[in-house]
């Protein structure tokens, strides 16, 4: 496994955990990318950096994508553009899980 889904995974396995935390997936994926390229992850990259985890792993980010999605949602449009984008990359990452599913990888 490349060094940086490593550690990407522990990273934000560390920020799943803490109940403090309130950035959303595309946040804390940005956030960890920033600090070790320089610049933040579009959400095509982090669909691309998602085909190369296991089968197992996959399967439990988009438990933890999805928990997220049932969380409260305002009316404001920063809210809700997030909201899409959220929703658009969760489905794209669960196309992408299905996909390697079949292929059995």
């Amino acid at each position: 496994m490349p060094s940086f889904l490593t550690k990407t995974a522990f990273c934000f396995k560390g920020r799943m955990q803490m109940a403090d935390d309130d950035r959303d997936f595309i946040e804390r994926a940005n956030s960890v990318a920033e600090k070790l390229h320089g610049e933040p992850m579009a959400s095509e990259e982090i669909a691309k950096n998602f085909a190369l985890y296991g089968v197992q792993k996959r399967a439990a980010a988009l438990e933890r994508f999805d928990i997220e999605l049932q969380g409260e949602i305002d009316s404001s449009q920063h809210s809700l553009r997030r909201r899409v984008q959220l929703m658009a990359l969760r489905k794209k990452m669960g196309g992408i899980h299905e996909a390697l599913r079949k292929a059995r990888r």
